[in-house]
């Protein structure tokens, strides 16, 4: 970052303060988003005041700085209100909030702040492809950034951009022409032409996320708007972050989704009152057992995502291995929670428009964020194989 903008901030805020407040706001909009499946202009909109896209922005660059477990506090408090907006605004506040340790170029990213002082500016990455699946199965992407007299021609399809109708920029994960191809992301302004959104996100939950797939055809970016440009399986710069760690830091927004599907089965334990039992089913033995374990599910899981962030926080190393297994306890938990309540609920849970069936839906994207539970287990029996290996 230039010295001119150290020097003259700009004016980024954040209200952590007002975090419950936001959260019941997305949360009064959620149903009619899940129910039509628009891309949740107004709930993005409510983000950006608060102060929430911004929030991981250092303060040398005229941010707030929040750190890693504050991050993950935001992004816990927003999947309690609105998952998809908590999805797509999660795309956002990452890279900003990485921008110290992986810096994007410099003008492009004054431009960004700039932008983002003004108006919501979304970011994601486009990676997935329809070929290839999820990027961490695949090395070299199908997506091309072919070289041009003024900079790059990008020219792919991705699938599952999480935001696509409303982003500002993609970032778009393509292999060069080169005689030795490398890999990197290829930083796409949204409005070039050749750009072209495709709408095919039709799922069981998380319905507002707007994650369609985007072609691009032969679009021409600046020479410059490269980020991360490698030869692939070249080793990252220091400092990186394992993908891993930020995968289970966003398993956050799901641990939201699952706490208020645990205040849904509550509110109902106490308001429902058999006429054959005279006292609330609250007051039973079977809805205290059944609780009970859903919280036990719910603290565990929070303190494995809340643990990685606080080591993170203190600059401790956290392996990628460590963070792959604990995402899988995460994925279980929270699923197992959420199903828990359902089945104890029965047909009332299940009702069309009653929250905890969306909610029942939208858990069910947790696990399926790559790498998988079946991609993650060999790595980690791997690891503890080798680390016992017979005569050491």
């Amino acid at each position: 970052m230039s010295s001119a903008t150290e020097s003259r901030p700009l004016p980024l805020s954040l209200d952590l303060d007002r975090l419950d407040e936001v959260s019941s706001s997305l949360a009064a909009a959620a149903a009619e988003y899940d129910r039509s499946g628009a891309f949740p202009r107004a709930s993005i909109q409510l983000v950006h005041d608060a102060g929430l896209l911004t929030a991981g922005v250092d303060p040398r660059y005229g941010g707030p700085g929040a750190s890693f477990t504050q991050i993950t506090k935001i992004l816990l408090a927003l999947g309690r209100g609105d998952p998809s907006t908590a999805l797509i605004a999660g795309m956002t506040i990452v890279p900003h909030l990485l921008q110290t340790r992986s810096p994007w170029p410099q003008e492009l990213y004054e431009r960004v702040l700039a932008e983002s002082a003004e108006r919501p500016t979304l970011l994601n990455h486009a990676r997935a492809e329809p070929e290839m699946g999820s990027s961490t199965r695949g090395p070299i992407p199908a997506t091309t950034a072919r070289r041009t007299a003024t900079g790059w021609s990008i020219r792919g399809r991705k699938r599952y951009v999480t935001g696509s109708e409303g982003l500002s920029y993609f970032l778009v994960w393509a292999a060069t022409d080169e005689a030795s191809p490398r890999v990197g992301n290829f930083i796409v302004p949204a409005g070039t032409p050749g750009i072209e959104i495709v709408p095919t996100w039709r799922q069981l939950g998380m319905r507002a996320t707007g994650s369609h797939e985007v072609v691009f055809t032969d679009v021409e970016i600046p020479a410059e708007y490269v980020h991360e440009l490698a030869l692939p399986g070249a080793e990252p710069p220091e400092g990186t972050l394992p993908g891993s760690v930020l995968l289970l830091l966003s398993s956050a927004i799901y641990l939201g989704v699952a706490r208020a599907a645990q205040s849904q089965v509550h509110r109902f334990a106490h308001e429902r009152v058999p006429a054959s039992l005279g006292r609330p089913v609250a007051t039973t033995g079977r809805f205290k057992r059944a609780t009970g374990e859903i919280e036990t599910l719910l603290t565990t899981a929070e303190q494995l995502i809340f643990g990685v962030a606080a080591r993170v926080d203190r600059g401790e190393p956290v392996r990628g291995v460590d963070a792959l297994a604990s995402k899988v306890v995460v994925v279980r938990h929270l699923t197992t929670a959420v199903r828990t309540g359902l089945e104890l609920l029965g047909n009332p849970g299940l009702a069309q428009g009653e929250a905890l069936e969306r909610h029942f839906r939208d858990i069910q994207s947790v696990g399926v964020h790559a790498p998988g539970e079946d991609a993650i287990l060999p790595v980690v029996g791997a690891t503890a194989l080798a680390a016992e290996t017979p005569g050491d």
